[in-house]
């Protein structure tokens, strides 16, 4: 089952190039991944968050990208550099 992924990152306003140049990163890593189909950084138009976006074949496949990320060393560590805890939401497809 296809599953789209939508996390919602709040940094500090000095953090916020930063955070999407790691989702970025993030991205270029898991465009190797199997099961991977799309993934993208997109900023809210009325708010402070910065949104990493991706689809992927099943849950288990996502859960191994997001493996994959950590072991190339992309720095997504949650600390002082974010505001409030990130929002992650799992979709399935309908």
């Amino acid at each position: 089952m296809t599953v789209r992924v939508l996390a919602f990152h709040y940094p500090a306003p000095e953090h916020r190039a930063e955070m999407v140049e790691r989702i970025q990163r993030a991205v270029e890593v898991m465009r190797s991944a199997p099961g991977f189909i799309d993934a993208d950084c997109w900023l809210e138009e009325d708010g402070d968050a910065v949104v990493a976006t991706g689809t992927f074949e099943s849950k288990e496949q996502w859960l191994q990208t997001v493996r994959s990320v950590a072991a190339a060393d992309i720095d997504f560590d949650y600390d002082e550099r974010e505001l409030k805890p990130r929002q992650v939401r799992l979709l399935l497809e309908a």
